[in-house]
């Protein structure tokens, strides 16, 4: 019976998660575009999601981050919308597999690193703040780099033309870009997850951490 009562909660965190990833999309909230690239507040619910219900959760949300690139770029494409979606074509550079690839993976192990960094925190400083804010810090950090890392690796020649820039000069583009867009994505996760996974571990007491 309690393992049924959990399951019923567990759903209901996880529908609600999926529902506020779904709206910020919808709205101007999820990504804010200012440049080639955009800020995005879409890692926010993957972290606490994560660091609430473990990194399953957390991968499956991330899972849901990297569709809403998808689709956006698909939909509302960009000058550099071909790395997020294999389905557009944009200056005649084309999107493929490896667009699938920067989409969905990086998101994906956001949830997977959240997860297992809130543990590993949370076992170690014995205070959920604490640990809710190293674990939102270090995946912002590794979702950003990571993203951005594949970007240059699978695209760099692709990306430098759509920006009109030399390849010499992408390395300093993207470096610039973590200097800037960065730093209000990890300021927002640490404040978010360390408000609303320390609330949601007590509110919802045996949740935490069971994926």
């Amino acid at each position: 019976m309690n393992k049924s009562k959990l399951s019923v909660r567990q759903m209901c965190v996880l529908a609600l998660f999926l529902a506020i990833e779904i709206i910020m999309y919808l709205t101007p909230i999820g990504y804010l575009r200012i440049n080639a690239l955009s800020v995005t507040l879409m890692h926010v619910p993957v972290i606490i999601l994560a660091s609430t219900m473990g990194p399953a959760a957390g991968a499956f949300l991330g899972f849901v981050f990297g569709c809403t690139s998808i689709i956006g770029a698909t939909m509302t494409p960009g000058i550099t919308s071909f790395v997020f979606s294999p389905f557009v074509t944009v200056g005649g550079i084309s999107g493929n597999f490896f667009s699938l690839v920067i989409a969905l993976v990086p998101r994906i192990l956001l949830g997977v690193i959240a997860g297992y960094v809130f543990k590993f925190a949370r076992k170690y400083a014995k205070n959920t703040p604490v640990a809710a804010g190293i674990a939102a810090a270090v995946a912002t950090v590794c979702h950003t780099i990571m993203v951005l890392g594949l970007i240059v690796i699978l695209f760099g020649p692709q990306y430098s033309e759509a920006l009109g820039i030399s390849q010499a000069a992408l390395n300093g583009v993207m470096a610039g870009v973590i200097g800037t867009n960065m730093l209000p994505e990890v300021i927002v996760a640490v404040v978010s997850n360390m408000a609303l996974a320390t609330a949601l571990s007590s509110r919802y007491v045996g949740i935490t951490q069971q994926a």
